[in-house]
């Protein structure tokens, strides 16, 4: 009886532990594990570009990640089609992936003469295993051992069927308080094939610089007309301009490039950049950025995915907190702009600044700070950068398309477009 008991409780204590290691996929960009770094995911066709493909075309998606732990794991993968706002379509994956569901990740390398190890995994969506057949949302899932409880990455992407033609213009604010600091998004869906109900069937995502955060949901036009639908309400779609992205160059660690100070090898390399200095100045400055993007790029050795090593970047901000409760964040697509320990800002009273410090591989990057009111919850990208209606951005809108009884939205169209083009 007591042997019964004692293997009774610990069933019971197994199932917890079990139970406490499991975690679930969240539909957003997301690292489940510290160690893994440098998360991509692009159109091959384009460096960083947005990952996005058109339907039944030859294009790729290329996804990579790090390792720190080194060795070689056991990832799998599958990819999940999702609603227009990033919630799951609950289809089956016969409706919408063709050949199999999920996948192991075979394509691995390892690090080499790098003072941090890691080993390096990839894979190119569609391949011959997986292959997303419909348009819309989807979710890439990573995961270790085969179990979906034990995620490691997941990771957002696109499948267009250009049914659509969307026209954009961008122009100031034309809110009078807003004209210096602001830009507005106006644009025009054209379509061939009738669209019975726009302002139940058709859904608009515009977003600035692919930065989630910023996103917009347009669900009904200002004017139909025959064959177009025109966006182009006075205060809608009405963006702050914000600044050129900060930036710094560690391609090499061997020489100080661009905004970096120090360099001091150890068991590890730390980076030292120079002291930023708060962006909010009363005129635009121009400066050439990449609207947050980095790229890996290492001058040191021959191969960027394995050759590059990893250095504890640290950045200086020279500021004061602007309100009592609030936190300053160092943000860019490099950590998918989101704002967590990693990424915040630690203020020293004495010094009156702000100091941080990411782990980041050999390379390019654009970044920026972020304040957030805790009292709020309110986050204000201008208070460090200011905002100012002359700034280079990208601005891009997805169109969503319900069809009458459809059981999913099928993303129809897409445009992005750059403020200085002309």
């Amino acid at each position: 009886m007591i042997k019964r008991i004692g293997l009774f409780f610990l069933l019971v204590l197994s199932i917890q532990l079990a139970g406490a290691q499991t975690q679930q996929f969240v539909y957003d960009n997301k690292v489940y594990l510290p160690q893994i770094k440098t998360v991509q995911c692009y159109n091959t066709k384009k460096e960083q570009s947005i990952p996005i493909i058109t339907l039944k075309s030859s294009e790729q998606l290329l996804f990579s990640f790090d390792d720190l732990n080194g060795g070689s794991k056991i990832y799998w993968y599958t990819v999940e089609h999702c609603t227009s706002d990033w919630k799951p379509s609950r289809l089956s994956p016969i409706d919408y992936l063709e050949g199999i569901s999920e996948d192991r990740i075979n394509d691995y390398k390892y690090s080499f003469n790098t003072l941090q190890k890691f080993t390096h995994y990839q894979l190119t969506l569609p391949n011959y295993q997986v292959k997303p057949k419909i348009s819309g949302n989807y979710l890439l899932k990573v995961y270790e051992d085969g179990n979906q409880q034990k995620p490691v990455i997941s990771q957002r992407f696109y499948v267009v069927e250009n049914l659509v033609e969307v026209g954009i213009e961008i122009m100031p604010s034309t809110q009078v308080p807003l004209r210096f600091s602001n830009q507005k998004v106006n644009f025009t869906i054209f379509h061939k094939t009738p669209i019975q109900n726009p302002y139940t069937d058709l859904k608009a995502v515009v977003m600035q610089n692919f930065i989630p955060q910023t996103a917009i949901v347009n669900t009904k036009p200002t004017f139909i007309k025959p064959g177009s639908l025109v966006y182009n309400e006075l205060t809608a779609n009405d963006f702050p301009a914000g600044n050129e992205f900060r930036k710094f160059d560690i391609r090499s660690l061997r020489y100080k490039a661009e905004n970096v100070q120090d360099i001091v090898r150890g068991t590890l390399i730390d980076v030292v950049l120079f002291q930023d200095v708060n962006g909010n100045k009363p005129k635009y400055t121009n400066l050439v950025d990449e609207n947050g993007n980095f790229f890996v790029r290492n001058t040191d050795g021959r191969d960027n995915n394995t050759d590059a090593d990893y250095a504890n970047v640290n950045f200086t901000l020279n500021a004061t907190p602007p309100t009592t409760n609030g936190e300053a964040y160092v943000i860019g697509r490099f950590n998918n702009y989101i704002m967590d320990e990693s990424s915040k800002m630690r203020f020293d009273p004495a010094k009156k600044r702000f100091f941080g410090n990411i782990l980041l591989k050999q390379g390019l990057y654009d970044y920026k700070y972020i304040w957030l009111n805790k009292a709020t919850g309110q986050t204000d990208p201008t208070i460090f950068e200011g905002s100012y209606f002359e700034t280079a951005n990208t601005y891009q809108v997805f169109t969503y398309y319900r069809k009458p009884g459809a059981r999913w939205e099928e993303l129809i169209g897409y445009s992005s477009v750059n403020t200085l083009r002309k």
